[in-house]
């Protein structure tokens, strides 16, 4: 009798702990912490939570600190009422580690503590943008959309066709924008002035296997240098966008597209030309006043190509022709100052972007690198002063689809590098003012997450990264730092679902796999490094035309009330990856990791 009963208690006590660890999760960042990082887990639970956890060294075995659970007294996001931090900042030895709680067995992921625990992967993430690409796709080693296209608007005769192949493709569909483009070009090449020694040569100019003397990095820019040239192909005129919302047919082939823009599926596509007004050949008008934001930020990556292309590439016929061509654009957006929105056709959903004065000061700022012309740095100081935080998502709690974009300012940081030094302290505290807007945000929930829950909130999120990396250079302040790991975090698993942001990453982890593209539901394949939109607030993800799960959601049991993410092809709205929001990572991917050896 004695013995039934001791194996009543044991399990009992083991049903205890299985249903303990129903209701108790540990979340780490999977892909690992530098040695100097500050490093911290989360514990969230339905119940208080009261056992020690034990940082394990796996290939020992052997603990090597023991941690009390802190708790965090925040909003609680519903469904888990208890949030505890795990700090281990201090312990910076190398090794494979994991958080294991000392009575129920409750386990981590494994996590790696070392210098090159980011890797490489910002070479990850230019194999994403490789599959992105129009024209000749290397990924799928085929050409889609040559016919690109035919215009609508502007000073030519409607219908007129134009040589505008090439590009990438925006997210999972198959459009394309300069707004988005003319951001990530940009980006790409900046990350590349600030870190040239953490990119690969592996593929040549057509992305396919093979070096040929270029980092990786600056085929993969050229390849959106090209484009604007050719939405740019005389002074009075510049594309915007190719296709419209008529592209969505479902998934579908790249090189057998249906849609049909008047001359039948799989043929020529509406190319559209910015006129600085309200467009749209359906029911639905954009509410476009200028073009200054795609000129500028154009111009911003033609100057910043010009330099590159002269003195890391020497090659001086290219570069003047980036030179020219930046000199030309930032003309066209002082000429027509406003913003350009994107066209749709016959659905309510467009980039709403609203502002311009961040981009303008942007291609001032390059302009004045690259020129030494006194005029664009007089007119670069203007446009930040007339953008200062108004044009930042940081510091407002809302805002509509693209509206606030780029999601960061990089012409403060441009304009850092030139100005005198009183014009910096302004620059410094638009910066921080954001930061600090964003910090407030963080301290109300229990990730310390700064960013809005609005649609595409991971590139928001990649967007704060940048700017306190770049807010470090240019004051040397390195007081954000645990606010800076904290968002990184969230991005490789910190987060209620316990998933990396990244398509691939890290290799045996948790990550987006059903993802909303047609090279993965049409073709197959798993292209690594794609950054998906993210997770976004109840109130808008439940009220979004068209979104049907496909599959039981396996992040049920932890799903919240407050922001909702499915790794499910039929969310758009979370698990589409985009190319801007991955181009947009490459500066924080290359920050973190280490130099090509």
């Amino acid at each position: 009798m004695k013995g039934v009963l001791i194996s009543c208690l044991v399990f009992l006590g083991f049903c205890f702990n299985a249903f303990a660890q129903e209701d108790v999760f540990i979340r780490v960042n999977q892909l690992g912490y530098l040695p100097d990082d500050h490093k911290t887990g989360l514990v969230f639970s339905k119940k208080p939570f009261r056992e020690r956890i034990e940082l394990l060294e796996v290939s020992s075995g052997k603990s090597v600190k023991t941690l009390k659970p802190l708790k965090r007294d925040t909003q609680t996001w519903g469904v888990f009422d208890y949030y505890y931090e795990l700090d281990f900042t201090d312990i910076g030895s190398e090794g494979t580690y994991k958080l294991v709680a000392k009575k129920s067995g409750l386990q981590s992921t494994e996590f790696k503590i070392g210098s090159e625990v980011f890797g490489n992967h910002q070479e990850t993430l230019l194999e994403f943008m490789r599959q992105q690409r129009c024209g000749y796709n290397p990924t799928l080693d085929l050409v889609c959309h040559a016919k690109d296209g035919r215009n609508h608007y502007g000073p030519v005769p409607d219908s007129t066709y134009f040589d505008l192949s090439g590009g990438w493709h925006d997210a999972g569909d198959q459009l394309q924008y300069l707004i988005t483009t003319s951001y990530a070009t940009a980006h790409m090449l900046l990350a590349y002035e600030l870190y040239p020694d953490r990119f690969d040569d592996k593929v040549n100019a057509l992305g396919q296997t093979g070096p040929n003397g270029i980092p990786d990095i600056l085929d993969e820019a050229k390849w959106g240098l090209d484009w604007i040239h050719k939405m740019h192909p005389r002074e009075d005129i510049l594309f915007h966008q190719i296709a419209d919302d008529r592209d969505h047919k479902g998934f579908k082939e790249l090189d057998n597209d249906p849609s049909d823009y008047g001359w039948g599926p799989d043929s020529y596509r509406a190319a559209y030309i910015s006129t600085g007004e309200p467009q749209g050949l359906g029911k639905y008008k954009s509410e476009a006043t200028g073009v200054s934001n795609l000129a500028g930020r154009s111009a911003a990556a033609m100057a910043i190509a010009a330099r590159i292309w002269e003195e890391h590439l020497q090659d001086p016929g290219y570069a003047h022709q980036c030179k020219e061509a930046a000199i030309s654009l930032y003309a066209l957006g002082r000429e027509k100052e406003g913003f350009q929105q994107g066209n749709s056709f016959g659905a309510p959903y467009r980039y709403n972007e609203e502002t311009y004065a961040d981009d303008m000061e942007w291609g001032a700022a390059e302009l004045y690198k690259l020129t030494g012309e006194e005029k664009y740095l007089e007119q670069a100081k203007a446009y930040a002063a007339l953008s200062s935080n108004d044009d930042s998502w940081m510091v407002r709690d809302s805002a509509a689809h693209y509206q606030l974009y780029p999601f960061i300012n990089i012409g403060h940081f441009a304009l850092h590098q030139v100005a005198d030094e009183d014009f910096k302290k302004k620059l410094e505290n638009y910066y921080l003012e954001g930061i600090e807007y964003t910090l407030n945000r963080a301290k109300s929930n229990p990730f310390h997450i700064g960013i809005p829950f609005i649609w595409c909130s991971n590139n928001l999120l990649t967007s704060l990264i940048a700017q306190i990396i770049l807010y470090e250079k240019m004051t040397g302040d390195m007081q954000f730092q645990p606010y800076l790991a904290a968002q990184r975090d969230w991005l490789f698993g910190r987060n209620p679902w316990g998933t990396s942001m990244f398509t691939g990453i890290p290799d045996g982890g948790e990550y987006p796999v059903e993802v909303h593209t047609s090279v993965f539901v049409v073709y197959g394949l798993k292209v690594p490094g794609g950054l998906v939109d993210g997770p976004i607030y109840r109130t808008i993800h439940d009220n979004l035309l068209g979104l049907t799960l496909h599959q039981e959601d396996k992040f049920a049991q932890v799903q919240n009330h407050h922001v909702a993410y499915h790794d499910d092809v039929g969310d758009y709205s979370t698990n589409e990856p985009t190319m801007d929001g991955t181009a947009g990572a490459i500066l924080m991917m290359a920050h973190f990791g280490f130099p090509i050896k």
